[in-house]
């Protein structure tokens, strides 16, 4: 664990830490070392390449008083109406760098897709939060709804409408 002070190693076992591990939640974690006890975020996890069983983990000391700088989860919220005219919904970042008091971060990034027609995106530029900042670049796409072929081919209604067409009249050059 690191942060202001001394960086304090201790050994733990891995099954105390597994439901704060093993979800997309940003918890505070109250760390009891010898009677002490330490206000924390998980920083970084290293996982074994093959087993993916917990190598090492870096905790940040957070002060209560003070910002931090952590990665929460995002979760799309809703049924964009582009996707309903035939487009498909993508998460392009799941998890966003925020920065605020820890007591202020959200567990996780909640976003409204029902707007999102044809072709729209919603980019870090589009978000703002009173409690805390967004650190990833602004031109970055959260969430968007793409053409598919499906949306782009025209519906049997309107070839069936282009097919009644009245063509258009010939013109002689007399």
């Amino acid at each position: 664990m690191y942060g202001e002070g001394e960086p304090i190693h201790f050994l733990a076992n891995v099954k105390e830490y597994s439901h704060v591990v093993y979800t997309p939640h940003v918890y505070l974690i109250n760390l009891d070392i010898d009677g002490t006890v330490y206000p924390s975020v998980i920083q970084d996890i290293q996982f074994h390449p093959v087993s993916d069983a917990i190598l090492h983990m870096d905790l940040l000391r957070v002060n209560l008083g003070k910002p931090v700088s952590v990665s929460i989860p995002v979760r799309l919220e809703g049924f964009a109406a582009g996707v309903q005219q035939g487009g498909k919904l993508k998460l392009e970042m799941k998890r966003v760098k925020v920065r605020g008091l820890v007591e202020s971060i959200p567990d996780q990034l909640v976003l409204d897709v029902t707007p999102l027609e044809l072709g729209q995106t919603i980019k870090v530029r589009d978000l703002s939060y009173p409690e805390f900042t967004i650190l990833d670049p602004k031109n970055s796409v959260i969430a968007s709804v793409r053409v598919t072929r499906v949306a782009k081919a025209p519906t049997a209604s309107e070839e069936a409408a282009a097919e009644s067409a009245p063509e258009s009249p010939e013109v002689s050059g007399q």
